[in-house]
């Protein structure tokens, strides 16, 4: 029976039946496992209905908290997982056999969901009653968010064995959840969104099938298994046409190539996380209508709804929210679900003429875009030659460039810039949640206080079998959790598959992207050139990405805009040593380096890349960064030498590059 039709029966004055409400969550974790679950207890208890972990970027990348490369991230953008002990302590007091959980998890998902596995095993749940997602999406690592760490064959091995394992093993838990989400914050269309996306699922399925670990009659129930994680911006009809065309497409997807008959199986199921790419820095109390519009493009169409919503803070264009800033995106969602009528009614798009138009025109797009990577040999050959990588480089210059030219408006940015101080953004310390430095030192204390009590006799038959099954291609998942009961680290986890597979660099997009200046860059160009003809060659800019902060979204923008203004630009990517950069900056011979960095360990690894520029002898090298810096940052690198600091309110990209050309023309040239 239709909605419209259970609700034309009630009586006058009942409640209409009601739809249950999509799961309630927020993205959290951070500082150390005990820290992170004090958070996730005073959520639940405060209506939250399942758990969404972000880890931080040393677990993400399969590295334990005293890796080099692991120094000033250790607990920043998420918890520090290191071993089964901080997992116990991630979720104690928390039964898994009746949580669901979200883990935003990719290059380790495998290593991640074992150690979930056998913390719950502990608790005395069974594994057929868990419940949730791992993310394990790692072609749109390649493409947006740089947590990947093996090269794309064993990387779609492992999810494979992932997928394998859960759909017999753990029935309930999503293994896979396609992420559209990041490649949207890395400039992609709706259009592109569709099709990397959906070209990504059927790359992950072929190598299922190829795989060979699920008879054929059992395809369809990986299929039904299949999650996605999207993206909600701010064009929010667009965006619920978007979200109907994904469902429409997956259907179809489904049933013709995969030829699932039992539309249950066919359905689209995902979550979502609105927009974090559109939050500004300037009149910050703006985003939370921003935030309120992009839930509703994804709650509004019920049969295109999402199944489970987070939403960002406020504030978290200017650092890391606080619990109340927390509570407070919450309360949006409750407010939605309980207090509206939203969830009283059937779709309301239903035989929308507009509605149908767009979400044709975008599925249409979207195929062809879809068959234009098939013929390429599929997502992980779009990858493998930059396509996809150069094509989101791109769609992002054009919308940063809109920005710069007022063709698009950004309130309180580009438009409507006279504002009142905020006195929710007081720019105190108590503004913004600040990760103690001390984390990071207790975390490794902690470490290696596990090493010392475990068995190592248990470690290390542990690890020769996980090595076995890694090189003889038999699944990883019954070896990481004997691993992960063993007390074996995410760090040796990581180092034995990174020793039988390799590493991996993806393709940066930036050499052979196209353009979309924005400001007088003829001015910018003409001024670049007169200060190369005083230097005695081409003005040189090193762009570097220090640490393990793999958005590299800024610093590819940065490196474009550069090139088109007519610098020799260095670019290799991300996650680089300070020592590496330092190396690079010495060997060739650049005029200013530029870090950057959004995962909030800007004081520890700006300040090791300018100890070791002094003593590499190119201290008279100036140093911009950019990121998410608070003020006080700011002043902390300014003290320290940092010749120029950006942040999200420095938009105009060519304004950037014209002070980067002054502040070089004011150095004295050497002799």
């Amino acid at each position: 029976m239709s909605d419209s039709k259970r609700e034309s029966m009630a009586p006058d004055g009942a409640t209409p039946p009601r739809d249950k409400p999509w799961l309630i969550r927020t993205y959290s974790g951070h500082s150390s496992a005990a820290a992170s679950n004090a958070l996730y207890r005073t959520n639940l208890a405060r209506g939250q209905t399942g758990l969404s972990v972000a880890f931080d970027l040393p677990t993400q990348t399969g590295y334990d908290a005293d890796h080099v490369l692991s120094r000033g991230e250790v607990g920043k953008v998420g918890v520090p997982i290191s071993h089964m002990g901080d997992m116990r302590t991630l979720f104690d007091g928390i039964p898994l056999g009746r949580m669901n959980t979200s883990m935003t998890i990719n290059a380790t998902a495998a290593w991640l969901l074992s150690l979930y596995i056998a913390t719950a095993e502990d608790q005395g749940a069974a594994r057929a009653d868990l419940q949730g997602t791992t993310q394990n999406d790692i072609i749109k690592e390649y493409l947006s968010r740089g947590t990947y760490i093996f090269p794309p064959q064993p990387s779609m091995r492992l999810i494979a064995d992932v997928i394998s394992f859960t759909y017999k093993e753990v029935p309930k838990w999503n293994p896979m959840n396609v992420c559209s989400y990041h490649l949207q914050e890395a400039g992609a269309t709706p259009v592109q969104e569709l099709a990397y996306a959906l070209a990504t699922a059927q790359a992950v399925l072929d190598e299922v099938k190829k795989a060979g670990q699920v008879p054929a009659a059992d395809l369809p129930k990986v299929v039904g298994r299949i999650s996605f994680f999207v993206n909600a911006g701010i064009r929010f009809l667009t965006e619920i046409c978007k979200m109907r065309a994904f469902t429409e497409l997956w259907d179809e997807i489904t049933l013709n190539r995969y030829g699932v008959q039992e539309e249950r199986f066919r359905r689209f199921r995902y979550g979502v996380q609105v927009n974090s790419l559109g939050l500004t820095e300037q009149q910050p109390e703006n985003n939370v209508y921003r935030i309120l519009l992009e839930m509703l493009a994804v709650t509004l169409s019920k049969d295109a709804r999402a199944r489970s919503v987070q939403l960002p803070a406020w504030n978290e264009a200017l650092g890391l929210p606080r619990p109340w800033d927390q509570q407070w995106s919450l309360r949006c969602q409750q407010i939605l679900a309980f207090e509206t009528d939203l969830l009283e009614f059937g779709d309301i798009f239903n035989g929308s003429t507009e509605v149908g138009r767009k979400v044709a025109e975008l599925k249409a797009a979207a195929m062809e875009e879809l068959a234009r990577i098939e013929a390429m040999g599929g997502a992980i050959a779009a990858v493998e030659s930059s396509y996809m990588k150069q094509r989101l480089v791109e769609s992002n210059a054009a919308r940063l460039a809109s920005i710069e030219s007022g063709e698009m408006t950004v309130v309180g940015v580009n438009k409507f810039t006279e504002s009142a101080p905020s006195p929710l953004a007081t720019g105190d310390e108590g503004s913004i949640l600040v990760v103690d430095d001390a984390a990071e030192t207790e975390q490794v204390e902690r470490l290696k206080a596990w090493r010392a009590a475990r068995d190592d006799k248990k470690v290390a038959a542990a690890i020769e079998g996980l090595r076995s099954a890694a090189v003889e291609g038999r699944n990883i998942m019954e070896p990481s959790i004997a691993a992960a009961h063993a007390g074996v680290t995410t760090g040796e986890w990581g180092q034995v598959l990174r020793e039988v597979f390799g590493e991996y660099r993806a393709p940066t997009g930036v050499a052979r992207a196209a353009s979309s200046p924005a400001g007088d860059m003829a001015a910018v160009r003409q001024k670049v050139d007169a200060v190369s003809a005083k230097l005695g060659r081409r003005l040189k800019f090193l762009v570097g990405k220090p640490g393990l902060d793999g958005h590299s979204n800024g610093a590819e923008q940065i490196a474009v805009r550069a090139r088109d203004a007519g610098m020799e630009v260095v670019y290799e990517g991300i996650r680089l040593t300070p020592a590496q950069i330092v190396n690079a900056a010495l060997e060739e011979g650049v005029h200013v380096v530029g870090l950057s960095i959004l995962s909030g360990s800007h004081v520890a690894l700006v300040t090791d890349v300018m100890e070791k520029m002094r003593e590499a002898g190119i201290a008279d090298v100036p140093v911009i960064v950019g990121g998410i810096i608070p003020p006080e940052d700011e002043a902390k690198l300014k003290a320290s030498g940092v010749a120029r600091v950006y942040t999200p309110k420095d938009y105009q990209l060519t304004d950037i590059m014209a002070d980067i050309v002054a502040m070089i023309d004011e150095l004295p040239v050497a002799a």
